[in-house]
């Protein structure tokens, strides 16, 4: 059995109840930065063994953890926040366990997508959820997202945020309404509303490091 379990994305109290079960009666626990996992695993007092699982590797890795697993071992899946497999690593092994007909359970719990999603009050019966604009064929891929009727969500890094909002403004005009929100759940956590130009404007004057993770949510097009 391999568990997919969810990770807090800021505030450590966010781990269910379930998840934690999980964590303590699973034979070993996969994580992509054990250094970082530790942080969550000793606030809770987790004693499992873990094994590190990230992108780098998870091609050379897999085979091993399908061994374990098939000899009756129950293994789960952590990332450093939000839930493996979506804009994380993930995704191969699912589809490793799958192909082996190895049961696999996906417990519900911490994303930053769906907060993002309710807080920017924009419709949200219908959504599109992009994750990390790809580096190839970005303008492409923009200028077809800029006729979705749909809400759209982005994730974005600190050091191509400014990037991604002027590419915004070229491809989907000034007053395209969007919502930013910064560190979700966390400390520093930031909603910014207003149309593309008045975010861009706010981050030029504020005139100082754009640091943490954020979701971008784009209103559709009318």
């Amino acid at each position: 059995m391999l568990y997919i379990v969810p990770t807090p994305i800021g505030n450590m109290e966010d781990l269910t109840f379930r998840s934690l079960r999980i964590l303590n009666e699973v034979d070993l626990i996969l994580a992509e930065n054990k250094n970082y996992s530790k942080k969550l695993l000793n606030f809770y007092k987790i004693k499992t063994p873990t094994k590190t699982y990230h992108i780098s590797n998870e091609k050379k890795i897999i085979p091993f953890f399908l061994e374990k697993i098939k000899k009756g071992e129950k293994l789960a899946l952590i990332t450093n926040a939000g839930t493996p497999s979506i804009s994380d690593p993930g995704y191969l092994l699912i589809k490793s366990c799958i192909k082996k007909s190895i049961t696999i359970e996906c417990l519900p719990g911490a994303t930053a997508i769906i907060p993002a999603i309710v807080i920017s009050g924009f419709s949200i019966n219908e959504f599109t959820f992009i994750g990390f604009l790809s580096k190839k064929k970005r303008e492409k891929k923009l200028k077809n997202l800029s006729k979705e009727k749909r809400t759209l969500v982005l994730y974005e890094s600190p050091h191509r945020l400014l990037r991604t909002l002027n590419d915004l403004k070229k491809f989907f005009g000034c007053k395209r309404n969007i919502v930013v929100c910064k560190e979700i759940s966390k400390l520093f956590q930031e909603i910014l509303r207003g149309n593309i130009e008045e975010i861009i404007h706010f981050y030029q004057i504020k005139n100082k490091k754009i640091l943490g993770e954020y979701v971008l949510i784009i209103d559709k097009k009318n």
